[in-house]
């Protein structure tokens, strides 16, 4: 993180962004807690004025939070209003994870994929919603079609930003000719240091956390190198709006959740393969995917109806949520 960067996205952050203008923008939205599995879950729940709207749970990764989302609900809950055909709306709900912003920290460990999944099910229950679909990203390809698989009856697609098809363990000895290019983009990433969070909040997240809680410059430099890092980007504004991640930050800052964000890293919910959250069974969900690994990697347990045909360009990333 360049210190001349740092020092003006700082000077910004304390002399010139409006935290009292977005807080307005985001108490705009009807926001709710509840308890569910002992833990109280903070979310959004935004209804559509379109009566026969498909209600879509919206979910966020690390170093995300419920502000990434915020920007799509208006197109997604009312898209006539915003040019698009209403065919297409949804009733949006889109909670914050444990331990993030709002949503309060772990009480125990054990807070395993297929856990998460059951806490979404049945909020999706407890709203009264029959059928519904379910959208991720980043950290978290494996709990929508862990939650297809518990909720059936009612999970009826899963989009996913990334994360699918990504080659761990034995699968890398295994790829063919064609895949190795695609894996080697996927190295050449790592050696850059892009994805050096795995191993921090995985291993030391305790030890870093007490630098994210006692100072605000630790807290942005870190969230703001992975905003640039996860975008490929020159500068992190160059892909999200600057005073949209920097709401974040604000958030995380304001509810001292830095160190317990990294939960899923520390408990090994992240890495699919290499972390033991491989599905057991095929899911039969049909799941599209914007970005990611291998296709026929992905199609060993997921029933792919989407792929990219070309891997989006750089330029093109936003963020880490997609």
């Amino acid at each position: 993180m360049p210190v001349d960067y740092l020092e003006e996205l700082a000077t910004y952050w304390r002399t010139g962004y409006d935290w009292r203008a977005h807080e307005a923008e985001l108490n705009a939205f009807p926001q709710y807690t509840t308890t569910i599995d002992g833990q109280r879950i903070h979310f959004l729940h935004v209804r559509s004025p379109e009566p026969d709207a498909l209600p879509l749970l919206v979910t966020h990764g690390w170093p995300s939070t419920f502000v990434e989302l915020a920007r799509i609900i208006g197109p997604l809950t009312d898209p006539r209003a915003h040019d698009a055909d209403p065919a297409t709306a949804f009733h949006v709900v889109a909670p914050s994870a444990p331990g993030f912003g709002f949503s309060e920290p772990p009480r125990t460990t054990g807070w395993s994929i297929p856990r998460l999944a059951r806490m979404w099910a049945a909020l999706m229950r407890r709203l009264g919603y029959q059928g519904y679909g379910v959208q991720s990203n980043d950290y978290d390809p494996y709990t929508p079609p862990e939650l297809a698989k518990i909720d059936r009856d009612r999970a009826i697609g899963v989009y996913l930003n990334g994360g699918l098809g990504v080659p761990f363990g034995d699968d890398v000895a295994e790829l063919t000719e064609a895949d190795q290019a695609e894996y080697g983009a996927i190295q050449e990433l790592m050696d850059q240091g892009t994805f050096i969070h795995l191993a921090v909040n995985s291993s030391r997240p305790q030890t870093f956390s007490y630098g994210w809680h006692d100072s605000p410059v630790a807290q942005l430099a870190w969230l703001a190198e992975k905003y640039k890092d996860f975008s490929v980007v020159e500068l992190p504004e160059d892909a999200v709006d600057r005073d949209q991640m920097l709401t974040s930050v604000t958030l995380f800052w304001l509810t001292g959740t830095s160190g317990s964000s990294t939960w899923p890293y520390y408990e090994g919910t992240v890495e699919g393969g290499a972390g033991g959250l491989a599905l057991q069974g095929r899911s039969t969900v049909p799941t599209g995917v914007y970005s990611g690994g291998i296709r026929r990697i992905a199609e060993r347990d997921h029933h792919i109806v989407h792929w990219p045909e070309t891997v989006p360009d750089a330029s093109a990333s936003v963020s880490a949520d997609g």
